[in-house]
């Protein structure tokens, strides 16, 4: 029998859209966009980061081409920091009320982080 692996409970505060630095690892200081948010596994795939080749085989319904791809994969998201829109360098994430609603705002620069939808 296969052993379940643990899911990730910590809180996920990187969004689809945000601009974040690699902090730690073979990519370190390397920076992208997120692309998609994996909460389940505690992962995020940020784009030009972590690359890996795959054999794809040729599927002509989806126009894909075979042969070996580069595409990206998931890293930690504890390897990874939002980008500080102040002064682009790594900070960390609090949240305050604004008006009615809550907003995400850069530690050290304390401005506003604008959300992936709002881009």
């Amino acid at each position: 029998m296969r052993k379940k692996k643990a899911e990730y409970t910590g809180k996920f505060r990187i969004r689809k859209g945000d601009e974040v630095i690699v902090i730690s690892g073979k990519d370190q200081g390397a920076s992208g966009k997120v692309l998609r948010c994996l909460p389940s596994k505690g992962r995020v795939i940020v784009e030009g980061v972590n690359m890996i080749k795959r054999a794809t085989r040729p599927n002509p319904q989806k126009n894909i081409k075979g042969g070996i791809l580069e595409r990206e994969a998931p890293i930690a998201v504890s390897n990874v920091m939002i980008k500080d829109p102040g002064t682009g360098k790594a900070t960390r994430i609090g949240v305050r009320v604004e008006g009615q609603e809550r907003v995400r705002f850069a530690r050290k620069s304390k401005s506003t982080i604008a959300s992936g939808a709002e881009r």
